[in-house]
């Protein structure tokens, strides 16, 4: 089925089954719709709509501008990885593989970069598969990031990657997404030990430190839409506070003002978020 936003056509080619549930809003496909992409549906499309409107009323960023400015973040952040020789990726929480992602921005800088995608639904992971299909050094496996032990004992990730070797981590718009009882620092802390010497972390973090009400605002709109994967009110707690010293960081800020994003930075211009174990 093709449906048409704009001018760009929406092609609705998820796989068929009883399991598929097109009326609830999913996370990845609004996040693929807020990006421009075309796996999605009405209902996902509807929800980001309405989520793009409850930040409006707040004055807090869309989430279309949100997922551009992490697209954007995750560009710099994967190309300077692969610059200085970073060749294996693994993208957490990672949603559908749309345009312009991790495995393509590794590749125009290093032909022979490999990726792992990881996601814990089902039918992302299936769909995205599909999507991978041709491209044999990328590939999306199942999992959970809060099992970290199992997710990388994973058997398709182990034999895709070398582990005794630098691996970048990317947790983009994921932590967020853990209330605190689910210790999001301990997983980052988990994955830090369990990798190289020289791998590095990249991650982008929502916080309700200046805006604590818009958050809430922003959080009940997620569960009255009904979207996978709840939208816990965040915590004011830091990208770096998340880090726990265990890492070398060099965190930049993307504040949200005044309708436009602005970039603050570390002296040494390693990019946002990009910090070496």
């Amino acid at each position: 089925m093709t449906n048409s936003v704009g001018s760009a056509p929406v092609v609705e080619e998820w796989p068929s089954g009883d399991q598929l549930d097109t009326g609830t809003p999913n996370v990845a496909r609004v996040w693929d719709f807020y990006l421009g992409g075309k796996d999605n549906f009405a209902a996902d499309r509807k929800a980001a709509e309405l989520l793009n409107q409850a930040c409006q009323r707040v004055g807090a960023p869309t989430g279309a501008e949100v997922a551009r400015e992490n697209r954007a973040f995750l560009g710099r952040a994967v190309t300077y990885l692969a610059s200085r020789g970073i060749d294996q990726f693994i993208d957490l929480g990672a949603g559908l593989p749309t345009r312009r992602n991790v495995h393509e921005i590794a590749q125009a800088v290093n032909p022979a970069a490999r990726t792992v995608y990881v996601d814990y639904d089902p039918l992302v992971v299936s769909h995205g598969r599909a999507l991978l299909a041709d491209t044999p050094q990328t590939i999306m496996i199942r999992a959970d990031v809060r099992g970290t032990s199992s997710l990388l004992e994973d058997p398709a990730l182990r034999d895709h990657l070398d582990l005794r070797r630098p691996v970048a981590v990317l947790l983009v718009a994921v932590l967020h997404l853990l209330p605190d009882d689910e210790q999001p620092a301990k997983i980052v802390t988990e994955i830090r030990d369990r990798l190289a010497p020289g791998s590095c972390l990249a991650l982008t973090h929502v916080s309700s430190d200046s805006r604590p009400s818009a958050a809430t605002v922003v959080a009940a709109e997620f569960t009255r839409l009904g979207v996978t994967t709840p939208f816990p009110v965040p915590s004011p707690r830091s990208a770096g506070s998340l880090t726990g010293g265990t890492w070398s960081s060099r965190v930049w800020c993307f504040p949200h003002g005044g309708g436009r994003t602005r970039t603050t930075g570390s002296r040494d211009r390693t990019p946002g978020g990009c910090t070496p174990a």
